[in-house]
């Protein structure tokens, strides 16, 4: 064979072989992905058409379920039962949008693969079941309406989470949508309102946004000063009415504008209690940066704590000069929290410094009702030790029995909480409560945002708005379990 005819017999076959390696990748490799892309109209029809599992939370209350078309019963129509308390968490499926929330990240088990594809024709004939599975969630049913009616419709979110063992017990963001109107007829008038609504229903403030965790931010510091032992309760501190931020012109000052009590000296006790950012400014610069960003990180700041929703990493900002330090130990400057991420730090401490991987789905059952998988709690970190986190509970203790959080006092009742007041530059500051209760043996632990100030606006804070927001919250948990 002369040159000519072997190189164009060699370009043919390596054209051949480039044709059969695509066609094998389209066929047998990524032939899921574009089968259950939703821009796929043909294919994205017959899946809505399909039977998806149901959804039910911890007590088996449904959330998600498909109901049989009575015209047609070989298809199905996706209804939630729990409205907008769910929105963001469950998510939705739908026909123009695709899968959101749990009904995407699980959406290959809730399917059902009863489609008569190649794939599925195998899987049946080697015994796969092609029924749709379903999901068993940790949330409380109660829990999460009440929690979701707590925020009465303003910016906001709240995570509650159960120390022991990381299950997510309520998880609302505020305010919400109805699932199902992104189903139906109108579902693109509708979605397109919602992307034009500027409180931006559609977000999920408790995982996919960050904000300045302001005085909440605090606890971390306690933590850091607790555990190197630079600090204890009982530590005395000068008490300036500011703190001039070195190399700067700027200073830092307590709420009110007046020194943390006298004037004189102050315990950090009493500093936290009262959320002096004064004596915490000074604590900040005297642990150091890299101290606070290790302890800030162990909580898990700079990462994104896992979870089977994406959630968006908080921030705690790395080689600080000492001004920058300062601002960041109070929770401002660049300092960034999602509100899962401050529920999360008020369960470390809740829990003896143990941070547990939190998780939303307990189980995954087949159309029988038998488990497929079981989520069984898992430690991500020792945070800090056990005496560390006693002492800071104990402080968190004060804010609520004489502090800036009263306003979360449930009667009866051993609450730890911290509040936080952070400005921004969008207008009145976003406050927060953190808590866990009760305090002797904690069964829940939290985290409360409100944007903006909610009703409240520029006169809100932490202990005035977010608080009495808490306290409704664990009032229903605890009413059967005092």
């Amino acid at each position: 064979m002369n040159g000519p005819i072997r190189r164009l017999a060699i370009a043919l076959f390596v054209g051949f072989a480039v044709l059969l390696v695509n066609v094998t990748y389209l066929q047998a490799v990524a032939a899921d992905r574009y089968r259950n892309d939703p821009r796929n109209p043909r294919v994205a029809a017959a899946l809505t058409g399909k039977e998806r599992g149901l959804i039910v939370t911890a007590d088996g209350t449904p959330v998600a379920i498909s109901v049989a078309n009575p015209n047609d019963p070989s298809r199905f129509v996706r209804r939630y039962p729990g409205g907008s308390a769910y929105a963001h968490t469950v998510g939705y499926s739908s026909l123009l949008f695709g899968d959101e929330g749990l009904e995407r990240v699980y959406a290959d088990e809730l399917r059902s693969k009863g489609d008569l594809t190649i794939s599925d024709v195998i899987a049946a004939l080697f015994g796969r079941d092609l029924r749709p599975k379903s999901l068993q969630l940790t949330i409380d049913a109660g829990l999460q309406q009440a929690s979701f009616d707590a925020l009465g419709g303003q910016r906001g979110a709240i995570v509650a989470l159960r120390p022991t063992t990381g299950e997510v017990l309520a998880m609302v963001s505020s305010p919400g949508f109805d699932p199902e109107s992104l189903l139906g007829p109108e579902a693109a008038d509708v979605r397109r309102r919602l992307l034009d609504d500027p409180d931006e229903p559609l977000l999920n403030r408790a995982v996919g946004r960050t904000y300045p965790p302001g005085s909440t931010f605090k606890v971390v510091v306690a933590s850091a000063a607790v555990e190197t032992g630079l600090a204890g309760p009982d530590s005395v501190f000068p008490d300036p009415t500011e703190v001039s931020l070195p190399g700067s012109t700027a200073t830092i000052r307590n709420y009110d504008r007046g020194p943390c009590v006298d004037g004189t000296q102050v315990t950090l006790d009493t500093a936290f209690r009262r959320s002096c950012n004064t004596i915490f400014a000074m604590l900040g610069m005297e642990l150091g940066a890299a101290t606070l960003a290790e302890t800030a990180q162990s909580f898990g700041f700079g990462i994104a704590l896992p979870l089977e929703l994406p959630v968006q990493p908080s921030a705690f900002p790395t080689d600080l000069d000492e001004a920058a330090l300062a601002q960041s130990a109070i929770g401002q400057r660049d300092v960034r929290a999602t509100p899962f991420e401050m529920a999360a730090v008020a369960s470390t401490i809740a829990n003896g410094g143990l941070l547990m991987r939190p998780y939303l789905v307990q189980r995954v059952v087949d159309a029988d009702g038998a488990d497929v998988t079981v989520t069984e709690p898992e430690l991500l970190a020792r945070v800090v030790s056990p005496a560390t986190a006693a002492i800071v509970a104990e402080m968190m203790e004060g804010v609520v029995a004489s502090g800036t959080g009263t306003k979360a006092t449930v009667p009866n009742v051993r609450v730890a909480g911290k509040t936080g007041t952070a400005e921004n530059d969008n207008g009145p500051p976003d406050v927060w409560f953190i808590a866990f209760a009760p305090v002797e043996a904690p069964t829940i632990a939290l985290a409360v945002l409100i944007e903006g100030g909610g009703d409240a606006g520029e006169n809100a804070t932490g202990g005035s708005v977010a608080a009495p927001v808490a306290r409704q919250v664990l009032e229903y948990w605890l009413q059967d379990r005092r």
